[in-house]
């Protein structure tokens, strides 16, 4: 269970602003010119990449952000600064060089495949006006309370040795926690951060280290930590996951089912846990959320996004396969409830006996999870069934009921009750939306004062456990 203590941190990003620009086609023939394709182009976009797709990922995740950088006077730049404003980002301290071209990256992409990318950037280090700018500036927003500074390094000019330096010495002499996503093979600029987060070539690069196995990559790790002055030492490890290190190595597997598109995979890892670690969250915790924030990201085309929705649900789906793990007492369910109000996700209760679980069942709660995020169902007891059934019902046990309910992906909790009406079982959740069948139409509904809104759902004509029971009956006496 993701619990985030605040849900809105204020993050600070300094690094490499780029774009990230998509023409999107479809091929069917050979150019007569050369042996290459000829894209026909449908669409085209362009997004935040580089330190703009962390921002990206944080605005995603629902964090406060102020961004430090430099740009050019190109018209890559303007552009930028529109995507920005797109997202209510305040530009006012991002620093304009003359001459300085803003990177920008094209991808042709045919048939959701890429098959080619072309670069137009400036890669120089920034002059020394600009470095002095920079600092001056963020010497002026450190007293902003930031819960965390996100260094996204993309090796472009805009992190030199001395100016990085400079902004991790003043992060600590302000007991904020720096993050970095680091570049090339020089990792004594990072010297002090709180954590980097290196993929297993970066680090094997700069550590000289060839990590092939749980030795070296012990070594590897343990030399950037002790070498670099780090707080915790982070090694990501592709679709083996995540690896960490503080006084021992614990290695957290990928979340990731499908993998679509790497795209902005190490931006997703930094914003993720930055905004984790920001929420409150020990480092275990926070690298646990990254992995399953990237596992969604990976899935997608292009340089995407997750939000904390979309990891919740995610989790969720991972685990289905330990369907009891779904099925939770009253306490529990009380405390998960006020965790889930707490993270601003919005719950949908219904109740029933769901004995003899058929598709009047499934599209009835595909329906109601569609109503909000979490879907939670209070199961009518055995004795409770046998009270408004009759003494032959349940046909299922109610653990068996419980189980087969917590395997469907549209159910997210199963609690069970006894009650003669779930109002107490309301109460105690005390969900934002109440959803009943069709039957329960212009009638007084248990509990329904208690929740924010009451939605009806009709049911499938002619499906029910009672019509089932009786085709049984009668094919028993032909």
């Amino acid at each position: 269970m993701i619990n985030l203590k605040n849900s809105s941190p204020k993050i600070l990003v300094i690094g490499d602003l780029m774009i990230d620009h998509y023409l999107w086609g479809t091929s069917q023939r050979i150019s007569p010119e050369a042996p290459v394709p000829v894209v026909k182009i449908n669409q085209e976009t362009s997004v935040l990449g580089g330190a703009g797709n962390v921002i990206n990922n944080l605005n995603a995740l629902g964090a406060k952000i102020d961004v430090i950088s430099v740009i050019g006077d190109c018209n890559a730049s303007s552009e930028l600064i529109l995507l920005l404003n797109k997202l209510c980002i305040d530009t006012t301290n991002i620093i304009k060089e003359p001459g300085r071209i803003l990177s920008k990256k094209s991808r042709l992409i045919s048939s959701q495949l890429q098959v080619a990318r072309y670069d137009q950037e400036s890669t120089n280090e920034i002059s020394a006006l600009s470095q002095k700018s920079l600092i001056s500036i963020m010497a002026d927003k450190i007293g902003s309370n930031y819960d965390c500074i996100l260094l996204s390094d993309y090796g472009k000019g805009i992190l030199t040795d001395a100016l990085t330096q400079k902004i991790i010495k003043l992060a600590k002499k302000n007991s904020i926690k720096v993050l970095v996503d680091p570049k090339g093979h020089n990792y004594s600029k990072y010297k002090g951060a709180f954590l980097l987060t290196p993929n297993k070539k970066e680090a094997s690069d700069a550590t000289k280290i060839e990590i092939i196995d749980d030795e070296s990559l012990l070594k590897a790790i343990s030399l950037l930590k002790n070498k670099y002055k780090l707080d915790f030492s982070l090694i990501t490890l592709s679709e083996n996951g995540i690896a960490i290190y503080d006084d021992e190595l614990r290695k957290y597997a990928s979340s990731s089912k499908e993998v679509f598109d790497v795209t902005g995979a190490g931006d997703t890892v930094l914003a993720s846990l930055g905004f984790a670690i920001s929420c409150g969250l020990n480092i275990d915790e926070a690298v646990k959320f990254s992995n399953l924030a990237a596992g969604v990201v990976v899935g997608k085309i292009g340089s995407a996004t997750a939000t904390v929705n979309e990891i919740i649900k995610y989790d969720s789906k991972l685990n289905k396969s330990s369907s009891n793990k779904y099925i939770k007492n009253l306490r529990e369910i009380i405390t998960i409830s006020k965790d889930l109000r707490l993270n601003d996700q919005k719950i949908i209760f219904t109740n029933g006996c769901f004995d003899l679980l058929h598709v009047g069942h499934i599209k009835y709660l595909e329906q109601a999870k569609r109503f909000g995020d979490i879907l939670i169902i209070g199961l009518n007891s055995d004795s409770s069934v046998k009270k408004l059934k009759g003494p032959g019902r349940p046909i299922n046990s109610q653990d068996d009921r419980a189980l087969l309910l917590a395997a469907l992906e549209s159910v997210d909790y199963v609690v069970i009750f006894s009650d003669e009406t779930p109002y107490n079982l309301i109460n105690s959740i005390k969900p934002h939306i109440l959803v009943k069948g069709g039957d329960y139409e212009n009638k007084k509904i248990a509990g329904q004062e208690i929740v924010n809104e009451l939605k009806i759902v009709k049911f499938i004509e002619g499906k029910s456990t009672t019509k089932i029971i009786q085709t049984i009956q009668n094919q028993k006496k032909i």
